[in-house]
């Protein structure tokens, strides 16, 4: 037989159709729904075969079709109009990045992330984050801020998800061709930029990619380059795949290689905003440059860099974050921490919390120190956030760790289905402009109640005949029976409560709970009149065997007699199948272990279509639930056993849907429409769509941090860093001098501090020692509250003022008065803290001297 060597024909795109190629290298097509529609088009077939990928379609579509279209007069109408709105978006100037609050921000804020995932054709990331980083930048676009993303591009992508017949999960590696991507190689001078790391004894050169969203453009890092060795070009490889030394090389190349390549870019950004602590480096990078080009110090260029650094954590355990053993740092960052002047111990320290020696060496510490603004993405994170690196501050009471919360949103264009998009166009109005306005849309109660459920049940067949399709073509992979596969149609009815169940497999979400009682839910799987149906989907990560033990679980009880067709798992889901499942279920589910759950973003982006929430009280959904826009698993329980948590939110779980949820679907007093089901699902709109969203999330993060971040680092920056410098030798100082202060006398000026009177005051005097400290450059503070069990509920600090010169021996006498404004038994200390006017945090020191 002969060898057949391969070679590629492209058709040529007729010149009226060339605005399809410019828009398909535009993710904005990804939240138009008429653009998508134009690309279906061309051809619905070969638009399913590229899983939507408008770079690949035209790059297979048959020439005769692009001639035909080309002289379409309805086509070619169509593409002006949606061209013109193209071009309309990209250079609209009555922006908020133009002329409200984003225009304070002169200078690009750079956004670092290790996953993005913007649509199901680009498989760069492997869930929640990446899909929050995506939305996170798909609305910094709408807004028009100064932004610019950098990440990492992954031959392998994540991997596809494959359920054999046992329900075992099988990984199959991705191979892509980034020539089939809507991403063009960045060139200067008709060469590829490339930039380079030091990676233990040589440099790593990576090459960079341009992925268009909308105004804005993220930057993505390949070291799959023949500059490289055959071992450094798998580094981007495979994201989060793997040992630990391919994770530090990896972070290597976002971190420090994420700042090459905007200096290479010729990008000077003012805000350096790391989404989770897998770009930490990047602090160390900035500190180096600062040292070696501007002659600074170490601790100088620290105030420099860390004044325009935003750290975001979605973790709320240790074991979530990564860290490195301390020969592993040794040995990739020994050279470093010379260039840095700086011992390499001390530089390790920057990873630890300082009371343990022995610790290794977490990107989440680094981050924290060497970042002045830190956020979680809840409420409730924020809180369990502080709690956990309470460490880092010791002597700080956890209340007052400098870590706030901005909580997650969703890019509300991307998951809304078009057809809730025109029904609030109709009878709302342009909702897009007012999209976390909460009065405009309690316009919602004007949609009729026909039209809302007609809306909502034409979404729910369009997904239950999606999971028919998906399933009948995972059983005719495996060769299952022609009677398995016609009985495919037999899975799902459109006409019963349908519940949607799809996340990442990690133990926690415990995926498996609703099956706690079998013989209780086949009961209400197989109710005569009010039976209930659930769709599961997720995938677990390939050395996760605990969480591929639950996605085994939950598919046996998919073909067991009695759930079969009405419980379905849906393999190797992805973000098109997380579109399908938001838009058409009824109910979302989510019951993680509280209280693990960061935010979760999935049920957010089930209500703008109408989805109701059945959710535990952890994350977002402590926020989002006011008592009647769905329902909360459970009790807040802060400190049960998981096995107690289990127990109670199972049986919780159960007792909503016998008792509230499905009597409340299925009750139609006409006989027809489930009115108090559409009330509900008019509330989950209401209340959830104008606040958890990123449009409200990016201007949150815009005024509360960007802005502050990129006027201190300007501050910082000017002169000469000459404000940093001050500042650094300041805390020199300070740090050197801290040991001498101690409060020496606390006094109670009240006769009877048993009997003070509603409206009076607590006299307090402290009696301090400051030694070498200037009195100006501390606050001397009355810390009080509710007295609880040794310790101080909802807590204040009231300052004391000096009332007297030194008395030679560096002792000052401070007085204040806090008042009793409501009866009960209080507590209180004195605390003496540094101030200085360039702090920018009140524990940045994280010196604290107590009474």
């Amino acid at each position: 037989m002969p060898t057949f060597q391969t070679y590629n024909v492209t058709p040529t795109l007729p010149a009226a159709l060339e605005p399809l190629r410019e828009m398909s290298f535009n993710l904005w097509w990804t939240w138009e729904p008429a653009a998508r529609r134009l690309f279906r088009l061309l051809d619905p077939e070969l638009w399913s075969r590229t899983n939507h990928n408008p770079v690949r379609m035209l790059q297979l579509s048959r020439q005769s079709r692009l001639e035909e279209l080309s002289q379409d007069k309805t086509f070619l109408r169509e593409l002006k109009e949606v061209h013109d709105a193209f071009r309309d978006y990209l250079a609209r100037k009555d922006t908020y990045g133009k002329i409200g609050a984003g225009s304070a921000i002169k200078n690009p804020v750079a956004y670092f992330s290790a996953e993005f995932g913007f649509h199901e054709s680009i498989p760069n990331y492997s869930g929640g984050l990446g899909i929050l980083a995506s939305d996170h930048c798909k609305s910094a676009s709408d807004l028009d801020l100064n932004f610019v993303a950098i990440g990492l591009l992954y031959r392998h992508g994540y991997f596809r998800q494959q359920i054999d017949k046992e329900g075992i999960q099988e990984a199959i590696n991705l191979n892509q061709n980034f020539h089939h991507l809507p991403i063009r190689e960045v060139r200067r001078e008709d060469a590829k930029l490339l930039i380079s790391v030091p990676i233990l004894d040589r440099e790593v050169f990576a090459k960079l990619w341009e992925l268009r969203v909308g105004r804005v453009s993220l930057y993505l890092l390949d070291t799959d380059t023949p500059e490289n060795s055959a071992e450094d070009r798998l580094i981007t490889a495979e994201l989060y795949g793997g040992d630990l030394e391919m994770r530090m090389r990896q972070e290597l190349i976002l971190g420090i290689g994420g700042v090459k390549a905007l200096s290479a870019l010729g990008v000077q950004p003012d805000v350096f905003h790391m989404n989770e602590g897998h770009s930490a480096f990047l602090a160390l990078e900035r500190i180096r440059r600062n040292v070696v080009e501007k002659k600074l110090d170490f601790y100088s260029a620290l105030q420099v860099v860390a004044a325009a650094n935003i750290f975001t954590t979605h973790t709320p355990v240790p074991a979530g974050n990564d860290s490195f053993p301390r020969e592993m740092m040794r040995k990739y960052f020994g050279a470093f921490a010379k260039e840095l002047n700086i011992p390499f111990e001390e530089l390790f320290s920057f990873g630890q919390t300082r009371v343990d020696p022995n610790d290794p060496f977490s990107m989440t510490i680094l981050a924290l120190r060497l970042s002045r603004h830190a956020n979680g993405v809840s409420k409730l994170h924020g809180e369990v956030t502080r709690s956990l690196w309470i460490d880092v501050w010791a002597g700080v009471p956890v209340h007052e760790v400098p870590i706030t919360s901005v909580t997650n949103g969703v890019h509300t264009k991307t998951w809304m289905a078009p057809e809730f998009a025109a029904l609030y166009r109709t009878h709302l109005g342009a909702w897009e402009e007012h999209l976390t306005e909460p009065e405009f849309w309690r316009g919602v109660i004007d949609i009729p109640d026909a039209q809302l459920w007609e809306t909502h049940q034409k979404l729910k067949l369009r997904l239950i005949e999606f999971v028919r399709e998906r399933v009948r073509l995972r059983r005719q992979r495996l060769g299952e029976s022609a009677e398995a596969i016609r009985n495919v149609n037999r899975i799902l009815d459109p006409e019963i409560l349908t519940v949607g169940f799809a996340r990442r497999f990690a133990t926690y979400k415990r995926g498996a709970l609703l099956f706690s009682d079998r013989e209780r839910l086949k009961r209400l799987l197989n109710d005569t009149t009010r039976p209930v149906q659930f769709i599961f989907a997720g995938k677990a990560h390939p050395r996760d065997e605990a969480g591929k033990a639950v996605i085994q679980e939950v598919y046996r009880f998919t073909r067991e007699v009695g759930f079969e067709n009405r419980v379905v798992f849906l393999e190797d889901y992805d973000s098109y199948i997380a579109r399908r499942l938001v838009q058409g279920v009824d109910l979302w589910l989510n019951h993680p272990l509280r209280p693990l759950e960061a935010s979760g973003t999935s049920g957010m982006k089930s209500a703008p279509n109408g989805g109701i929430n059945l959710s535990v009280l952890d994350g977002w959904w402590r926020e989002g639930y006011n008592g009647n826009n769905g329902w909360a698993i459970g009790a807040e329980i802060n400190n049960g056993s998981a096995e107690f948590q289990n127990e109670g939110d199972a049986t919780s779980l159960y007792q909503l849907l016998e008792n509230q949820i499905i009597p409340l679907y299925y009750a139609k007093p006409d006989g027809k429409l489930p009115l108090a089901w559409l009330q509900l699902m008019r509330e989950s709109i209401r209340s959830v769509t104008p606040v958890f969203n990123t449009q409200r999330m990016l201007k949150e993060y815009t005024e509360r941090l960007y802005i502050t971040a990129a006027r201190s680092h300007e501050n910082f920056a000017c002169d000469g860093c000459a404000s940093a410098a001050q500042l650094s030798q300041w805390k020199a100082q300070m740090r050197k001098d801290w040991p001498q202060v101690r409060i020496s006398d606390v006094q109670v000026g009240n006769k009877d501090r048993q009997n003070i009177l509603v409206g009076e005051s607590l006299q307090i005097s402290a009696r301090v020692h400051l030694g070498g400290v200037d009195p100006k450059h501390v606050r001397v503070e009355a810390y009080h509250g509710e007295a609880a069990n040794g310790d101080i509920r909802n807590p204040a600090a009231t300052v004391l003022d000096q009332t007297s010169q030194a008395d030679g021996d560096g002792n000052y006498l401070y007085q204040g008065s806090v008042p009793a404004s409501e009866s009960g038994t209080y507590g209180f200390s004195v605390r003496v803290v540094p101030t200085h006017a360039h702090l920018m945090q009140a524990h940045e020191l994280r010196l604290i001297t107590w009474s």
